[in-house]
C-alpha cells in the first residue's frame, strides 16, 4: 500500500454491518492461492478417470491427405481415438460466428489446430498414442496479412460463411468492417495548421494466465454430461457444446472449477467439447489438462494490429480531425473479432473532443493463430496509436504533452465519434493533472548517499552489463478510454438468487449466481453487497454452475456492475419481503424508511425494531431476479453512429523509465496511475486491478509478443522460455490516485475498473522511452534493436 494516494476507505454512509461496500474486505481465496492450497481445475480427480490428449497440426495451412488412427488404438491403455469423421452431431462451434470445427475438418487453418483426440488410462499413454496417429499433409500457402487475405486470388478460408457480418465486407476473408464517419473531413483538414500522419503496429500478446486449460467431464446416468471446468462463461460454453454432443442444454451441466487467471483467454472453448466427447464415447470420466506448450495453441490471443493515424490541429492546440485505419488480424476463426472491431472503431479517437472523425477498422481471417478477447479488447491497440499521435502533435505545436491533451480532453456532455453523448463524469483532464502532479521518484539515489549504484536499480544491471554510465531517464504520459459491459445491442444481463433464513439462531444469506470467479474478486464484492443491503454478516456463496441463471461472461469489466447489480436488485426484493413479513408479525404502521443493518430492522431514526431472527422465525425467503443495465444499440454499418456502449471508464498513466542507450535495455522505474472508478466497492481490490492491468500493459510495451513467422504463420515461441512476461523484478512501484465520481446510471455509482489501466500503461511507457532516447518508436513491444536503430520501426 506504500505510495498509494487518495485511496478510498471506510464504510458507505449509513452502513452499520461490518464487511459492507467501501471496505477493503480480504478475499476468501487469497490466502489459499498464496500458500498453494487453492484447488484449481487441474487438481480435479475422479476414480476410474481417463486422460485426454489432443493431436495438433504442425502446419498453419494444409490439407489432410491421409489420417490413420490404427497405430494409436493398438497401444495398451488407449480407450478411444476421435477424429472429425467420428463426430456424430454438430461439427462446428463459435463464440459469435459458428465457424470453427470441433476437430480439423480436413483443412488445417492454423498452427496447432486440433486434429484428433485420445483417451487413455494414463496421461503419458495418451500423449504417446497421439504421436502414433499417422497424418499426411499437403501444405498450402499461408494467408498471413491483409495483402494475402484480400488479394484477388487469395484462398477463401471460410467459403461457406453466411453470418450477418458477411454482407457488409468487401472480401470473404474480412470477418467484420466498421467505419465511423462524423463531420466534414475536407473542411477540417483545411482548418488544420498542423497535420501529423504515421503508421503503428501492435504485436500479438498472450493472456499468459498461469493456470492452464483444464477440466473433468463425467458422463451422467441420465445420458447427459457433468463438466467441471475453468472458464469465463458457463452458459455460453453450454450453448456451444450441447449441439456438438447432441444433447439438450438441460443435460449439459457445467460447474466452475478453480480458475488460474483468464483475461479473455477462457471465453472461447478449449477442452470443454473434447473432454465431453471422449467421456460420452468411453462412458468414463475424462480429465484434460494442457501443458504450457499446448496452452499457447489452445486459446485465442490479443489481435495484432497495423494502424494508420492522421491527426490535425490548430496552432492553439485544438484537434480538427482524426483519421484512422486499423487492421486487426483475427487469425483462422472469428471468435469475438466482430466485437473487438466495434470497440476499436468506436473508441479509436480516444478520450478527446473532436467534431470530425473518419475511422475504418477491419478484422481479418488469416492462417495466423486465432485471436479474440484479451483485457482491453480492441481499445488497447487504438490507444497505443492515438496516444503516440498526441505526443507527436504536441511536439509539432511546441506544447507540453499533458497540456495539449488537457486542451482536448472530453468532459461530461461530450459527444463520442459515434454520436453517443457521455452522460456521466469524464474527468480526463483531472486524471492527467493528478498523475502529473504525483511526486517523481528520485534520480540516482545512490549519488546522494555517496555510494556506488545498486545494480538491481539499473536496466540490465542484474546481468552486470552496466554501472549506469549510459543510462538516461525519460518520463511519458498517456490516457485512455474503455467501454464497460457488452455493447452494440447485446442483451447484457445477469441473474442472482438470494436465500435468507435462520440457521443455528443466526440470519444467513446464501447467494447463487453463475458468475465465473477468475481472480477478479467478485466473490468478495458480492458478499459485501449482501451485507450492505440486508445487514447480514454471514454470507455464503454457492459454487457457480448452470443451474443458476446466466450471469454472462467475466469480461468487459462487467461483473461487479451487472452481477453486482443483480445481487443488489434481488436483495432489495428480499428486503421488501422481510419488511412485509415484519409488518404482519409486529403490526408496524408502515415500512417506508425502514432498513436492515447488523442483523436488525432499524427505524428511520436508527432505533432497532426487531432482530432479523425474530422477524423470520422459521420462514425462508428465496428469490431470484434478472437485472439489466440500460440498453445499447448496434452501430450503423455505414456511418458507425449509435449509442453503442453503456458506460465509459478512464485512466491515465505517468511512466518513468531508465534506458541504457548503448545496449537498448529498459527499466521501468515507476508506473503511476490515476483512475476514476465511480465507487470503490472494495478499495484494495480496485488497487489490485489497477496494478494488474498496468503490469499487463508494461508487458506489451517492452517484452510480450507471440512471434509468428511472416511467411508460414508458424508460432516460433510457444513457451515461457521464449514468451516473456513481467516478473516481480520487472514490476515497478505503482502509486495510484483513485477518484470516485459516481456514475448516476450504475449500481452504487460504480465504474468497471479492470481494463482501463491496461490501455494507457503501454503508450505511457513507450512515450517515456522516446523521451529518453529520441527514437521515434512506432511498434510494441519495443525491443533493444529498435532503440539502437538496428531495426527500423
Amino acid at each position: 500500500m506504500a505510495g498509494v494516494t487518495n485511496l478510498p476507505t471506510g464504510l458507505t454512509q449509513g452502513t452499520l454491518t461490518p464487511g459492507g461496500i467501501g471496505e477493503s474486505t480480504l478475499r476468501p481465496d487469497g490466502t489459499l492461492k498464496t500458500t498453494g492450497e487453492f484447488a484449481y481445475a487441474s487438481d480435479l480427480w475422479h476414480e476410474d478417470m481417463l486422460w485426454g490428449h489432443t493431436l495438433r497440426a504442425p502446419h498453419a495451412h494444409a490439407r489432410i491427405t491421409r489420417l490413420d488412427i490404427g497405430p494409436a488404438l493398438q497401444l495398451a491403455g488407449v480407450q478411444a481415438v476421435l477424429t472429425y469423421e467420428d463426430l456424430p452431431h454438430a461439427k462446428t462451434y463459435g463464440l459469435e460466428i459458428v465457424d470453427q470445427p470441433v476437430l480439423c475438418d480436413g483443412r488445417v487453418r492454423f498452427h496447432g489446430e486440433p486434429v484428433a483426440l485420445v483417451a487413455a488410462d494414463h496421461p503419458e499413454t495418451a500423449r504417446r498414442a497421439a504421436e502414433r496417429i499417422v497424418v499426411e499433409y499437403e501444405v498450402l500457402p499461408a494467408v498471413t496479412d491483409e495483402a494475402t487475405a484480400t488479394a484477388p486470388d487469395a484462398p477463401v478460408l471460410h467459403p461457406d460463411r453466411d453470418d450477418a457480418h458477411a454482407r457488409h465486407v468487401p472480401h470473404p476473408n474480412i470477418v467484420h468492417r466498421q467505419p465511423i464517419v462524423r463531420g466534414d473531413l475536407g473542411a477540417a483538414r483545411a482548418r488544420a495548421d498542423v497535420i501529423v500522419a504515421e503508421d503503428y503496429e501492435v504485436g500479438m500478446q498472450d493472456q499468459a494466465f498461469l493456470g492452464p486449460e483444464s477440466g473433468l467431464a463425467v458422463p451422467a446416468e441420465d445420458g447427459g454430461i457433468d463438466l467441471y471446468v475453468s472458464t469465463q462463461w458457463l452458459h455460453v460454453d453450454r450453448k456451444q457444446i450441447a449441439p456438438v454432443l447432441g444433447l439438450p442444454e438441460e443435460k449439459v451441466r457445467l460447474t466452475l472449477s478453480g480458475v488460474g487467471g483468464a483475461f479473455g483467454g477462457r471465453e472461447d472453448l478449449s477442452i470443454q467439447a473434447h473432454a465431453s466427447l471422449l467421456a460420452l464415447r468411453t462412458g468414463r470420466p475424462v480429465k484434460m489438462v494442457y501443458n504450457r506448450y499446448e496452452s499457447f495453441f489452445g486459446h485465442v490471443h490479443r489481435h495484432p494490429a497495423k494502424l494508420h493515424y492522421e491527426h490535425g490541429a490548430t496552432r492553439d492546440g485544438k484537434l480538427t480531425h482524426v483519421v484512422a485505419r486499423i487492421v486487426l488480424d483475427g487469425g483462422a476463426y472469428a471468435s469475438s473479432t466482430p466485437a473487438v472491431v466495434g470497440n476499436a472503431a468506436s473508441l479509436g479517437m480516444g478520450p478527446y473532443v473532436c467534431d470530425t472523425a473518419a475511422i475504418e477498422v477491419l478484422g481479418l481471417y488469416t492462417n495466423n493463430p486465432p485471436c479474440g478477447a484479451m483485457r482491453g479488447f480492441g481499445a488497447v491497440q487504438a490507444c497505443f496509436a492515438y496516444e503516440s499521435q498526441m505526443d507527436r502533435v504536441a511536439a509539432e505545436l511546441g506544447l507540453d504533452p499533458v497540456e495539449f491533451r488537457q486542451r482536448n480532453a472530453m468532459t461530461q456532455g461530450a459527444v463520442m465519434p459515434t454520436g453517443q453523448p457521455v452522460d456521466s463524469p469524464a474527468p480526463v483532464a483531472e486524471l492527467l493533472g493528478r498523475v502529473r502532479d504525483l511526486p517523481l521518484p528520485p534520480e540516482a539515489p545512490w549519488e546522494s548517499a555517496g555510494g556506488p549504484p545498486d545494480l538491481r536499480d539499473l536496466p540490465g544491471g542484474l546481468s552486470n552489463t552496466t554501472h549506469g554510465e549510459a543510462v538516461v531517464r525519460g518520463v511519458g504520459y498517456a490516457v485512455g478510454i474503455k467501454n464497460v459491459g457488452f455493447s452494440e445491442g447485446f442483451d447484457d444481463y445477469s441473474t442472482a438468487r438470494i436465500r435468507l433464513e435462520v440457521l443455528a439462531g443466526q440470519p444467513v444469506v446464501t447467494v447463487h449466481t453463475a458468475m465465473a470467479e477468475v481472480g477478479q474478486g467478485g466473490v468478495t464484492v458480492h458478499a459485501q453487497i449482501v451485507r450492505t443491503e440486508l445487514g447480514v454478516s454471514q454470507v455464503t456463496l454457492r459454487p457457480a454452475d448452470t443451474t443458476a441463471g446466466n450471469a454472462g461472461s467475466t469480461s468487459a469489466s462487467r461483473q461487479t456492475y451487472v452481477t453486482g447489480g443483480a445481487i443488489k436488485y434481488t436483495c432489495e426484493a428480499v428486503r421488501e419481503a422481510v419488511l412485509a413479513l415484519g409488518q404482519r408479525r409486529f403490526a408496524w404502521p408502515a415500512t417506508e424508511g425502514l432498513r436492515l443493518a447488523d442483523g436488525k430492522v432499524l427505524a428511520p431514526d436508527g432505533r432497532p425494531l426487531a432482530s432479523l431472527t425474530d422477524v423470520l422465525g422459521d420462514e425462508t425467503i428465496d428469490l431470484e431476479r434478472e437485472w439489466r443495465h440500460r440498453p445499447t444499440e448496434a452501430l450503423d454499418p455505414v456511418t458507425g453512429q449509435g449509442n453503442g456502449h453503456v458506460q465509459y471508464a478512464f485512466a491515465a498513466h505517468r511512466a518513468v523509465v531508465e534506458v541504457d542507450v548503448e545496449l537498448g535495455l529498459v527499466k521501468v522505474v515507476e508506473l503511476a496511475c490515476a483512475q476514476d472508478v465511480g465507487k470503490a466497492l472494495n478499495p484494495l481490490s480496485v488497487l489490485g486491478q489497477i496494478q494488474g492491468g498496468s503490469t499487463q500493459g508494461l508487458g506489451l510495451a517492452v517484452m510480450e509478443e507471440i512471434v509468428v513467422d511472416p511467411a508460414t504463420s508458424l508460432v516460433r515461441n510457444p513457451s515461457f522460455t521464449d514468451y516473456l512476461i513481467p516478473t516481480i523484478l520487472d514490476t515497478p512501484p505503482m502509486p495510484a490516485d483513485i477518484l470516485e465520481l459516481a456514475d448516476p446510471h450504475a449500481p452504487y455509482g460504480l465504474r468497471g475498473a479492470g481494463e482501463a489501466p491496461t490501455l494507457s500503461s503501454t503508450p505511457a511507457i513507450v512515450s517515456a522511452i522516446r523521451a529518453a532516447t529520441g527514437v521515434a518508436l512506432r511498434r510494441v513491444p519495443v525491443r533493444p534493436e529498435h532503440i539502437l536503430g538496428l531495426v527500423k520501426v
